[in-house]
């Protein structure tokens, strides 16, 4: 290349790095413009799927622009999030994530196709969402107190059902299992689904389900709900205490619902999303609509699910280690 050739190279490279700032400042204050493609890397009709179609449906009511929800499905939310950091990081092409594929996946698979710390750019935390431990009725069993006595009693012949190894519902039940000193017989299936229905029936003791899924068993005396495993207890279900009230303390096992992007989206882009959606949660009638699901709003941004994704990592790889589970 010429002198003159190089010249203008450097040229045109410190004119975009000039404008750079204010472009952004400019995308921000446009978003959105255009039509936004949410996607969802679990099967339409699961908890995930509903959540986000009805968070989309609002902003696009909000923002009079188009919301487009798709389902990548596969891996256990690993086809979608990996198919979202191919994406351009403009803030049209966004994701919902969860306490699984941004916390757990790093321990529960040998390797990943990304990292969650550095391939994505977190805007917000939807909500959080909380596990009942429920048994069959038939257990003799009143109290979470006495479910751990009658397990110490019985190493290893307490059963649990689960969504299958490496799940929210598989690795919260290994975390109450080694905080309570005790040792349960874990019963994998493919879905927390399946899992219930044979807690129903009798087949299976014990399970860690979200509370979304298990309230109406509870409430007609199908299953019986020891414990909440947040760290305060459910507005739709008052009467049962937190693990942590019955002496457990500390103890917090949540599913938490939240909004990424593609790493390097600008800041400016990144927080304007944010401050978006947020405001859409913030609304009395999406607060109502998610707390009948049994969702917390939080809606609080993007450094708090940044903290909030490096504890729930801490923390759920120190349960892997110590459940023996082998990642797969």
């Amino acid at each position: 290349m010429s002198t003159r050739g190089k010249l203008g190279a450097l040229l045109a490279l410190a004119a975009m790095l000039c404008v750079t700032p204010a472009g952004a400042q400019e995308a921000a204050a446009k978003w959105p413009d255009k039509p936004v493609h949410f996607v969802v890397p679990f099967a339409v009709g699961g908890s995930t799927d509903l959540v986000m179609r009805r968070v989309a449906d609002e902003l696009g009511k909000e923002t009079g622009q188009p919301m487009i929800v798709e389902n990548r499905v596969g891996g256990g939310g690993l086809v979608g999030s990996s198919w979202l950091t191919r994406q351009k990081a403009d803030g049209y092409t966004l994701m919902i994530g969860t306490v699984s594929t941004h916390a757990m996946h790093p321990s529960v698979f040998k390797s990943l196709p990304y990292d969650i710390f550095k391939d994505f750019t977190p805007i917000t935390m939807i909500g959080s969402i909380p596990d009942l431990i429920v048994v069959n009725p038939a257990v003799p069993a009143k109290t979470l107190q006495e479910f751990i006595a009658l397990a110490k009693a019985k190493p290893g012949r307490i059963t649990y059902g689960s969504g299958g190894p490496g799940t929210s519902s598989h690795l919260g039940a290994e975390y109450f299992a080694a905080e309570a000193g005790i040792k349960l017989n874990h019963i994998p299936y493919k879905g927390s689904g399946p899992a219930l229905v044979d807690a129903l029936g009798g087949h299976v003791d014990m399970m860690l389900d979200v509370i979304m899924t298990s309230l109406e068993p509870v409430k007609s005396g199908r299953m019986r709900a020891l414990a909440v495993t947040s760290r305060e207890r459910s507005p739709l279900l008052p009467d049962v205490p937190t693990v942590s009230e019955l002496g457990i303390k500390d103890f917090e096992a949540i599913i938490w619902f939240a909004i990424y992007g593609p790493a390097n989206m600008p800041a400016d882009v990144q927080q304007r999303i944010a401050d978006r959606i947020d405001g859409v949660l913030k609304q009395p009638g999406m607060q109502a609509f998610l707390l009948q699901q049994g969702i917390q709003v939080v809606a609080a941004g993007p450094a708090q699910l940044s903290a909030q994704m490096r504890t729930d990592y801490e923390k759920w790889k120190r349960v892997v280690r110590i459940s023996g589970f082998e990642p797969q």
